[in-house]
């Protein structure tokens, strides 16, 4: 894959059949407790938005199968933040933390109309904090003008959201970020960084647990790399996520031995490594989804996600959880 053109038609090539979503409706609203900037838990939602596909193909996403091959029609996205509002409505204590995930980047005109921006800002009256997701590349003037929607759009005696923007910086490995097929350097993201930085956006990143073209051995040192270096360049919060299988690329990897998918014990001991580091200077996560197809027992799974929730949640190491069966989380 020595090309990003050779790199799309290895991705695109192995794709499963694309699912068909209907663009007038959401994928799904997810309510989770989370850990604040200003130390409090609270609940936030996550809005799992339909709109067009991301121009960049990385060869470990998958989430284009939630996305349309045309251009998010006008209207489409604000439609979709106003019905899912409509059902957190009746949710106690209420709903002031927002993700709006379009499964691409939220300042790619292409995916969410920039004229749009003035009645998605209206849907999120009442809001503290929106979070949304953006390629490096695209961070710049779009963002600015999604602040300043924010803005017009607050009443005059009410404190406008504050927008978090979550950038997928993936591992500070320079050969595996290339070969990822992100487009970017560590550089490009330094530098979306400090424009967040100068608007006065919050910085989320995501980073990844065993990325492909990572040797095993090496795999703990880079990830260390990566939020050290995430940290340094202002993030307020770190995401951990496991690489997942399933979008076809990924198996191709395995089968070449570019990839050894991660195990529960894996992302236990990344988190563990992670909070350890003396350098941690917001808030870091595990991305607990799907957990279970990381795990090999059973008998011990929701015990070990529960701890990791609680690490989320405390941002304190957490005793490991043991097994009658396998040994449980004493190896993390």
């Amino acid at each position: 894959m020595p090309h990003a053109s050779a790199r799309d038609r290895f991705v695109q090539d192995r794709r499963p059949p694309r699912q068909v979503p209907d663009p007038g409706k959401y994928v799904a609203v997810v309510v989770e407790d989370e850990l604040g900037d200003d130390g409090r838990i609270a609940p936030a939602a996550t809005v799992f938005l339909i709109g067009r596909e991301c121009p960049w193909r990385c060869v470990m996403c998958d989430l284009w199968q939630q996305t349309t091959t045309e251009d998010t029609a006008s209207g489409a996205i604000p439609r979709q933040i106003a019905t899912a509002r409509q059902t957190l409505r009746a949710r106690t204590p209420p709903i002031r933390v927002i993700k709006l995930y379009n499964a691409g980047s939220f300042f790619d005109p292409r995916a969410v109309p920039e004229a749009d921006y003035d009645a998605v800002a209206g849907e999120l009256a009442g809001v503290s904090r929106v979070i949304v997701e953006s390629h490096p590349a695209l961070v710049g003037p779009r963002t600015a003008r999604l602040i300043d929607a924010l803005e017009r759009h607050t009443a005059p005696d009410a404190t406008p959201p504050q927008l978090e923007v979550a950038m997928g910086l993936e591992t500070v490995h320079p050969e595996a970020l290339d070969r990822l097929n992100k487009r970017m350097t560590v550089d490009d993201f330094a530098r979306a960084a400090e424009r967040l930085r100068a608007l006065g956006a919050a910085i989320r990143v995501f980073l990844l647990i065993s990325p492909p073209f990572v040797p095993a051995a090496d795999q703990d040192g880079w990830l260390l790399r990566s939020v050290d270096l995430a940290f340094a360049h202002g993030a307020s919060a770190v995401s951990l996520i496991p690489v997942r299988s399933g979008n076809g690329a990924v198996e191709a990897l395995t089968e070449s031995g570019d990839f050894q998918p991660p195990t529960l014990a894996d992302i236990e001991r990344s988190a563990r490594l992670a909070r350890a580091r003396g350098r941690v200077s917001g808030r870091l996560f595990v991305d607990l989804w799907d957990l279970a197809r990381f795990a090999d027992c059973p008998h011990c799974l929701e015990a070990r996600r529960a701890r990791l929730h609680n690490i989320n949640l405390r941002q304190r190491n957490e005793p490991p959880v043991g097994c009658a069966h396998c040994g449980g989380s004493t190896a993390s």
